[in-house]
């Protein structure tokens, strides 16, 4: 079955906001065990650039892939 484009930019999204919140979590433990002491609003910015890169590369994958199986 084909995922419309719509779907699949739901489906993209609901995937890094879940990476979002983990990634921001993630950091704040992290990395202070390596000497690394950046504020809250630091942790979120950073993650949130990655998290829209991830945001492009899953919604893009996610067309590819149903493109060649369509």
């Amino acid at each position: 079955m084909k995922q419309s484009r719509r779907r699949s930019l739901i489906e993209a999204c609901a995937h890094v906001v879940l990476g979002y919140a983990l990634a921001v979590a993630l950091q704040l433990v992290l990395y202070p065990a390596y000497g690394l002491h950046p504020s809250v609003a630091q942790s979120m910015k950073l993650a949130l650039w990655f998290s829209l890169l991830s945001l492009a590369r899953s919604y893009a994958l996610r067309r590819f892939f149903n493109w060649l199986g369509g």
